[in-house]
């Protein structure tokens, strides 16, 4: 390319963000559409990074970088179909603006939460290390994010794992109204960097051509195994937050000094003066012009609409079929459970070399449970990745892992921490293929429950927290057999599992194991002991916990194993009662607010004639976990209580 085709390329680039600025300025004064998130100043910043990296490199784009899309050449009938919330859009109305991805151009768009989407760049990173061919990832966001906690987990992890990933700060002065000096004690960000060991530059983000040359400098770095660069480019937000809140909090004088730095009006006075004045009028008016036509078509397409079962069906990517299975079974042998999950683990990573574990501690250490103990030594550091204590940081990269064509599965080293990483799980992972299509094959292990005189903050059974999140699967095995099983189902899944084990029953339990890597498909109850005179429902320890009440009292009761909590499976639990007449449901999480209230509700609404006595639901007091073994036991432990809540509603 000469330099008068770049000059004329980059000059395009630069002037079609802003021409569709002003056209959805014009819309909305017009009334035509309700809300425009505006860039318009900022232009050189989405332009210039996007422009200098290889079309193959990923980009992580926020709500204000149109200019990220448009450089990548995604066209723009469906862009503005889907800005505008019309047919033809990338989300299928389900999301709004920028919040999708487009894997075909190598974009992941952001959801709302601020900063949330630099870890997943370390994870897409990640990936291309892996694959032997790395390629940068480049991640936004705005100066005020600077102070979530997702901004310094990817940090570290980039920093650590020395991930070609480029972190861009649009630092353009305010946080929707709030002023950048009443948010961050020091204005230059660019101070970030060493306290990571990265690389890290402050630019004229208002200069198109100093963007570039910073992101070729970092690209490069990256590229090399240097490891990720912080760059902080100043510029301005010469619009609203969004562009019904105007503007009157900005000091004009404020305005006016950044009216003369406009990257648009700069280009044109420095390197694109070197185009002939009636050049540059012809390709404003093209664009201009194939703009307003586009944006106008798109006003004219219908709005999305759908039906529920359409809807429904797009939550959960779809399993693919496996083919049929080539092993022959050798026997079973009487595995723990916690051996049992380590079988699994090993053969998932046997079978799929593209199958990474992620966690505190898991590498050298094996694990503070020791479950993955000699896999470092058996699969190498790339495919068996300590991570520092960053628990929203490592689900976002195992989310951009997953994106890159891996599966990850992620050890949460205690049930409870899995809080630090709540967003990330329900607002990032749950959410995306039902925005936009992408399948997230991610596996969250986590010890859960209690019993072992942990305490509060080792302990704790909120299971249910995750079942009221569309979008994620969640999984709870009872012993050996169906732990091993469901863990290479649930490794297997395009989806978002969380696969929880149970802490106790890791090394008090024993069962027969097949030897060989036999699944158990996910939302399929088991009846592990046949009855005719009540239904209990159960999952985890709970489950043994009802085995030994009907055993004590002598009442002939099913006991189903749910194993999959979402889905569950509504068909065996029916079939049970509609036998039995009769059901309870028995969990070792709080009562109040548990999944067995769902399935109680459930079956009351379903199976009503077929009952002959009121559901009952057996929980744990409504209270923290306590430290004290008697008090857990005696007080707080729904265990002690199982039978006598059986005898209760068999003499109903």
């Amino acid at each position: 390319m000469t330099r008068e085709q770049d000059l004329e390329a980059l000059y395009r680039a630069l002037l079609t963000p802003r021409l569709i600025e002003e056209k959805m300025l014009r819309l909305i004064r017009q009334g035509r559409i309700s809300k425009w998130f505006s860039g318009y100043g900022q232009e050189a910043i989405a332009v210039g990074v996007t422009f200098e990296l290889d079309e193959r490199d990923w980009v992580l784009p926020m709500h204000r970088n149109v200019g990220v899309w448009t450089t990548r050449g995604v066209p723009l009938r469906p862009l503005f179909c889907q800005l505008m919330g019309r047919e033809g859009g990338y989300t299928k109305g389900r999301d709004r603006t920028f919040h999708f991805g487009l894997p075909s151009h190598h974009l992941v768009g952001m959801i709302s939460h601020l900063a949330a989407m630099l870890p997943v760049a370390g994870g897409l990173a990640l990936a291309s290390v892996l694959d032997g061919a790395p390629r940068v990832a480049a991640a936004f966001v705005g100066e005020g994010a600077t102070r979530e906690g997702d901004f310094h987990e990817a940090l570290s992890l980039a920093s650590v794992w020395k991930l070609p990933v480029i972190f861009v700060v649009e630092n353009n002065g305010y946080g929707l109204s709030t002023p950048t000096h009443q948010a961050l004690p020091e204005l230059d960000l660019s101070k970030s960097g060493p306290a990571y060991a990265m690389a890290s530059e402050r630019v004229d983000g208002n200069d198109v051509e100093a963007v570039r040359a910073a992101v070729r400098r970092a690209r490069e770095r990256g590229l090399r195994g240097d490891g990720p660069t912080l760059l902080d480019l100043e510029t301005f937000r010469m619009r609203g937050h969004e562009e019904a809140s105007g503007t009157r909090y900005v000091p004009q004088e404020l305005m006016d000094e950044w009216a003369t730095k406009d990257p648009i009006q700069r280009f044109e006075e420095g390197p694109a003066s070197a185009l002939p004045a009636e050049q540059r009028t012809r390709i404003r008016e093209e664009i201009a012009a194939d703009v307003d036509e586009v944006a106008e078509w798109a006003l004219s397409q219908p709005h999305v609409t759908s039906v529920p079962d359409a809807e429904r069906r797009d939550v959960f990517a779809p399993q693919a079929e496996r083919g049929a299975s080539t092993i022959t079974p050798s026997g079973t042998s009487e595995k723990r459970f916690i051996d049992a999950i380590t079988d699994g683990l090993r053969a998932a990573m046997e079978e799929d070399p593209r199958t990474v574990l992620m966690g505190q501690d898991i590498a050298e250490y094996g694990g503070v449970f020791k479950v993955s103990a000699g896999f470092l030594e058996a699969f190498g550091a790339d495919r068996v990745r300590n991570t520092p204590i960053i628990e929203s940081g490592a689900v976002g990269a195992a989310m951009g892992l997953a994106l890159g064509g891996y599966r990850a599965v992620l050890e949460i080293q205690y049930f409870d921490f899995i809080t630090c990483g709540f967003n990330q799980i329900v607002n990032n992972l749950a959410t995306t293929h039902y925005r936009w299509g992408a399948p997230l094959n991610v596996t969250l292990r986590a010890p859960i429950g209690g019993g072992i005189g942990a305490g509060p903050f080792h302990s704790q059974s909120m299971e249910a927290w995750f079942c009221h999140v569309p979008g994620l699967k969640v999984v709870f095995p009872s012993d050996p057999e169906s732990a091993k099983a469901l863990l290479l189902a649930a490794i297997d899944d395009p989806n978002p599992v969380l696969f929880l084990e149970h802490k106790k029953l890791y090394r008090s339990i024993k069962g027969e194991v097949p030897d060989a890597p036999v699944r158990m498909p996910l939302g399929r109850a088991r009846l592990v002991r046949r009855g005719e005179k009540a239904t209990i429902v159960t999952w985890g320890v709970a489950r043994w916990w009802a085995e030994a009440a009907a055993a004590a009292t002598g009442i002939d009761a099913d006991v189903l194993d749910l194993g999959t909590l979402i889905p569950w499976d509504r068909e065996s639990v029916l079939a049970s009662v509609r036998r039995t007449h009769r059901l309870l449901v028995v969990h070792e999480a709080s009562r109040t607010g548990g999944f067995g209230a769902e399935i109680a509700a459930e079956i009351t609404e379903l199976a009503f004639e077929y009952l002959d006595a009121p559901p009952i639901r057996v929980g744990a007091e409504d209270m923290p976990v306590p430290f004290s073994v008697a008090l857990e036991s005696d007080i707080f432990s729904a265990e002690s209580r199982v039978a006598s809540a059986l005898e209760r509603l068999v003499a109903y």
